[in-house]
């Protein structure tokens, strides 16, 4: 059996602790590793990015989203997102 994956961090220094859990923990570390270059569905992919950053938003979490168009048969835009809160972790994901 597969454990819940959580994250213990704060916003900034000295700020209250946040804990993150499941897919919405695993999306906060995919931010922080991507840094400046953010995360896309596409290049992460996941069931529901847009929920998992309107979650990370409630936390307190800044996340910016920047449209961008893609071609192909389905042509449009997706989003990407990348972290612009400063996030210290202080427990490690485990799960």
């Amino acid at each position: 059996m597969t454990r819940r994956i959580s994250i213990r961090f704060c916003i900034g220094e000295g700020a209250e602790t946040i804990t993150a859990e499941g897919r919405v923990a695993w999306a906060l570390l995919q931010l922080i590793v991507a840094d400046e270059r953010g995360c896309t569905p596409i290049d992460n992919p996941a069931p529901r990015w847009s929920a998992y950053v309107f979650k990370l938003r409630r936390l307190g979490v800044s996340v910016e989203t920047i449209h961008e168009p893609h071609g192909g048969p389905f042509s449009g835009t997706h989003a990407r997102y990348v972290l612009r809160s400063t996030i210290n972790v202080l427990e490690p994901a485990h799960g």
